[in-house]
């Protein structure tokens, strides 16, 4: 029977584990991230903790493990190649949003790139009304023409959000049925599993982030099981961290990845709890400066703020509303996409950046920052005006 538990970070810089033993001692280690592929760092790391307590891979338990994959994915746009499919007349709702502009002075004022498509969002003959009545069942014809042109344009992954589906989820269903019966080996995601609630623009949003995320997700979570278990850690039980600083199980995970998007970041702030707790301070700032990003979170009382609404991809620093809308539990983080390892630079028009942001300034000559935990883009960032005068 396994004697230890493993603890495992995957970061943009480092990859950090520890490992607890029965007693309660803990043994931290630490190697670099392979973003080539980060199960080859895990493994490292894992056997090089191992190694120094003698212990075989077959007497761990428990492995517990924390991931930036899924931000990293969104935020760089490598994720799945997705179609949504839509009630018909509602295709351009992720570009509509709620009709409000986030800046009402900014003449540049740009939004955040949809993640589908226009070609790939595909309007169906269907309709539930506010109460979860079925006005018009799926009309077959209809699927079968979408079908036709999901399978023409090579999708990986479809997202499925129809009008009220939060009422009633029968024709999500149905075209769900469809989806994998017409496109096997394709991921869907339908938005009354992932997010039965109110408010179309949110709900497709969430819907399609996590069928973007799923093809990635499912491919890692299957090599990390299978990994562990070529390494010898066959026997352990593997939970992942979710951005709300719970434990779910890799079935899940795979199913409704998008609620990992706070994944690494989440476990900090509950070690800050931690040692709070045991420091008898429950008024605390959890600060965590990575390698890649920084990262802050208010403790108020032993417990961290938590939101279930969330922006990724902004397009503008701490501007709200100028990324995607996200509906998931989670901790309530700020995450700055400067960190330790970052390199800082003064570009053209005399304005500090780090990281990537000094990188582009260099080249471009531009106030262009890019925030990588909020998902920004850019914010312009203008020199101060000329004063005349004596």
């Amino acid at each position: 029977m396994g004697r230890y538990r493993l603890g495992i970070d995957i970061g943009g810089t480092f990859t950090d584990l520890a490992l607890l033993d029965a007693g309660g001692r803990v043994r931290f280690g630490k190697v670099l991230t392979t973003p080539d592929d980060p199960l080859r760092g895990l493994l490292e790391g894992m056997r090089l903790v191992l190694g120094e307590q003698g212990a075989p891979p077959a007497d761990l338990a428990h492995v517990l493990h924390g991931t930036t994959l899924i931000t990293n994915a969104v935020i760089e746009r490598q994720g799945a190649r997705t179609a949504l499919l839509t009630t018909a007349g509602f295709e351009d709702v992720l570009e509509i949003g709620r009709e409000q502009r986030y800046d009402l002075y900014d003449l540049e004022m740009r939004r955040p790139e949809p993640l589908v498509r226009r070609r790939l969002r595909v309007g169906v003959a269907e309709r539930t009304d506010h109460t979860g009545v079925v006005r018009l069942p799926v009309d077959e014809a209809s699927l079968g023409q979408a079908m036709a042109a999901l399978r023409e344009a090579g999708v990986a992954a479809v997202a499925i959000c129809f009008l009220h589906a939060y009422r009633n989820p029968a024709n999500e269903r149905r075209a769900a049925e469809a989806v994998r019966a017409a496109l096997p080996g394709v991921t869907v995601t339908t938005s009354s599993e992932v997010l039965a609630e109110i408010r179309e623009y949110e709900r497709a949003s969430t819907t399609v982030l996590n069928a973007y995320v799923q093809p990635l997700t499912r491919r890692y979570l299957g090599r990390l099981t299978s990994g562990l278990a070529g390494a010898g850690a066959d026997h352990a039980a593997v939970h992942v961290m979710t951005s709300s600083g719970h434990l779910t199980t890799t079935d899940e995970a795979e199913r409704v990845p998008v609620r990992l998007i706070e994944s690494g970041p989440a476990g900090g702030c509950l070690a800050a709890v931690f040692h709070g707790r045991r420091a008898r301070l429950p008024d605390l700032v959890a600060f965590d400066m990575g390698g890649t990003t920084a990262k802050a979170c208010l403790i108020h009382r032993g417990q961290p703020f938590m939101t279930n609404e969330l922006e990724v991809a902004r397009v503008h620093l701490q501007k709200k509303g100028s990324g995607l809308p996200l509906r998931i539990p989670a901790m309530d983080l700020i995450e700055i996409g400067a960190g330790g390892g970052s390199i800082a630079g003064v570009d053209p028009l005399g304005l500090v950046a780090a990281g990537r942001a000094a990188q582009r300034r260099r080249r471009s000559g531009t106030g262009l920052l890019r925030s990588r935990g909020e998902g920004a883009d850019g914010d312009r960032r203008r020199p101060p005006p000329r004063l005349s005068g004596p």
